[in-house]
């Protein structure tokens, strides 16, 4: 063997340099939760008095929750494509400033119009968040890394839920509900200065990194882009190509009903938690931290698993299908206060995990220069899911005076995206079919 060779394999045998774990993911994971807590404090804020001081029925409660996913179409597609485009840093900065004064001026609201005007705009101003995000860790972390980064990102959810719960709770109990939104509209405005120092888009450019990171990164990006040239479907397709692909739809569709069962348990969690156990709102807030401990187990062993096998299908519809026996089973025990309660946090458990691994396909199946396009759209249309899981349950709940029938729909939902995932054009390697 020549020395040449030789210092070849030492270096190939050293462990790659890990900065971008820290430089990349933290700050974006921060970013996240703050957002998620601002989008989801109005399910705390209903039964913590909102309801009473709006004059709000349930119906109208979910409507007001769900509406945010109406505004949160308009920037999906666009923030996907400057994403792709290197402005993935400024677009998120701004978003940060408008999401934190919408939060605020909240805080102020004398009417149902009001607050229907204000989480529309918080929507719009959130819309762009994910698709930005999840482009920035394609562009950092390859796809053997991608399953764990984007579990780890996020997990932003429960980290999220677990902080705000016990923080909404006491809010609501010892200031009220309007307090809520006026911290965490304030607290948003401490993270931009952070965000604008540590986060650099391209691994090229940035100047924290190793000369090894960076070989390491943008080489095995380049191999990726190359194989998927190698397919005819994909190469040199425009994002109004794949919008007319079976896959692109599945994808879509699979997403919509997902979301529709993620969010109405989300935002109608602590009401079901209220109704079941008979607590105050501070008691609400500390259990409703207990699925969501479950959900970061949950999304982290899946995208290990994931990760490890190859295998992103089965490890999108294994935890999907969790959710869905976890939630029937919450409704057949309600007679049994803890063992329904028990059931929700196991459901807790499966609740994001099916998320991490689904968000790792798109680059299976599309080129890099549209699937930023392809996350915004999978994303916005997806989540218009959003806006129908707290409604439905809203109207239901109405009909019926029980959130029951609305938690069996969700059951349902499931149920379908677990059939269109099974369908998706992709090999258990993780290759495109």
């Amino acid at each position: 063997m020549s020395i040449s060779s030789t210092e070849s394999a030492s270096t190939a045998a050293r462990p790659v340099p890990n900065g971008r774990w820290f430089h990349i993911l933290m700050p974006i994971m921060i970013l996240c939760i703050v957002s998620y807590m601002d989008r989801t404090n109005i399910g705390f804020a209903i039964p913590g008095g909102m309801n009473k001081d709006l004059a709000m029925s349930s119906s109208f409660a979910g409507f007001a929750a769900g509406i945010f996913f109406i505004g949160y179409l308009f920037l999906q597609v666009p923030g996907g494509h400057l994403a792709s485009r290197g402005v993935a840093k400024k677009f998120l900065t701004w978003s940060m400033v408008a999401w934190g004064i919408i939060s605020i001026l909240t805080a102020f609201i004398t009417s149902e119009t009001q607050l229907i005007v204000l989480r529309f705009a918080l929507g719009v101003a959130e819309g762009g968040m994910l698709p930005v995000a999840l482009t920035m860790i394609a562009q950092w972390f390859p796809n053997e890394e991608r399953g764990r980064a984007t579990a780890i990102m996020i997990m932003f959810v429960p980290i999220a839920n677990i902080v705000s719960g016990p923080i909404a709770g006491a809010v609501i109990e010892n200031f009220g509900w309007r307090n809520l939104f006026l911290i965490e509209g304030i607290g948003t405005f401490f993270l931009i200065l952070p965000w604008v120092l540590m986060v650099t888009e391209d691994p090229a450019k940035a100047k924290w990194i190793s000369e090894a990171e960076r070989d390491y990164i943008v080489g095995h990006l380049k191999a990726e882009q190359e194989e998927l040239a190698r397919n005819p479907v994909v190469r040199n397709a425009s994002l109004m190509t794949i919008m007319a692909t079976p896959a692109m739809w599945k994808l879509i569709v699979m997403n919509f009903f997902y979301q529709t069962a993620i969010y109405a348990f989300v935002i109608w969690l602590p009401t079901v938690i209220k109704t079941l156990t008979q607590t105050n709102m501070a008691g609400v807030g500390w259990l409703s931290m207990l699925p969501y401990v479950g959900t970061m187990i949950g999304m982290y062993l899946f995208g290990r698993l994931s990760d490890k096998s190859g295998n992103r299908k089965k490890y999108v519809i294994l935890p999907l299908l969790g959710l869905a026996l976890s939630l029937l089973f919450s409704v057949l025990l309600k007679d049994n206060v803890w063992l329904s309660f028990g059931c929700l946090v196991l459901a807790g458990a499966f609740l994001q995990a099916a998320a991490s691994v689904f968000w790792t396909i798109p680059p299976l199946l599309f080129s890099a220069s549209v699937a930023g396009g392809a996350r915004g759209v999978i994303n916005a249309l997806g989540n218009l899911g959003g806006f129908l899981g707290p409604y439905l349950m809203g109207i239901l709940k109405d009909a019926f005076g029980s959130t029951d029938y609305g938690v069996l729909a969700l059951v349902a939902f499931l149920g379908i995206s677990v059939l269109i995932t099974a369908s998706l054009p992709i090999r258990s390697d993780g290759t495109h079919a």
